[in-house]
């Protein structure tokens, strides 16, 4: 079983703690964790672009020129692709571009974000991580005194609000309740900064 360091907000190591070796412990299949991003930058997407074809712009009704005898090319329209303010050909059209994973993939891709973090000691957790009141500057100093300088996703698991507020003023840092944890934001920063209790939910959840 994998073991991390469990530390207390002031930065002191008061223990370790054993992780699900299912969960923390696989090795990271690097082309799921590639589908999944995929998957979920795509489902982001609005899909409001859109292109007139030469039906819908304004105008082109009439005939430029007769189509004989003038010794240039039969043209039916002035609104045909090839003129100027004419239609786009294969344009865009508004469309979805969400698409769905099977469950089983989905769920390697977590564990396998969650173990590339163990993987590379990326991963920090603390005993338990509560604010009297919402305060950046003291949220700060609980970085610092784990010496944190990267770009950190701090997971709790009950979405305490004042960690929440405090945190969320830090450029570099976002603050997620573990029902929302998501495999890009895990492998997009640097540092996973995790409560104990939502280490416990995700094993929970995924054991």
């Amino acid at each position: 079983m994998p073991k991390v360091a469990l530390y207390d907000v002031s930065g002191a190591q008061i223990g370790e703690l054993e992780l699900n070796d299912n969960i923390f412990g696989i090795e990271p299949n690097q082309a799921v964790l590639y589908d999944f991003v995929k998957m979920q930058l795509s489902n982001k997407r609005v899909g409001t672009a859109s292109s007139k074809t030469r039906a819908e712009v304004r105008g082109g009704g009439k005939k430029p020129w007769r189509q004989k005898g003038t010794g240039r090319a039969r043209v039916g329209s002035t609104r045909n692709p090839i003129w100027k303010g004419g239609g786009i050909v294969f344009g865009p059209k508004p469309r979805d571009y969400s698409y769905k994973l099977p469950k089983k993939v989905r769920r390697l891709a977590m564990k396998s974000a969650l173990s590339s973090k163990v993987i590379e000691n990326s991963m920090i957790v603390l005993d338990h991580l509560n604010l009297d009141e919402p305060k950046t500057k003291d949220f700060i100093k609980i970085l610092d005194s784990l010496k944190i300088d990267k770009e950190t996703l701090v997971v709790t698991a009950d979405g305490n609000s004042n960690v929440a507020k405090s945190a969320r003023n830090i450029p570099g840092v976002k603050p997620l309740k573990v029902d929302f944890i998501n495999v890009y934001d895990l492998l997009k920063y640097d540092t996973l900064l995790i409560t104990r209790d939502a280490v416990a939910r995700i094993e929970e959840v995924f054991a």
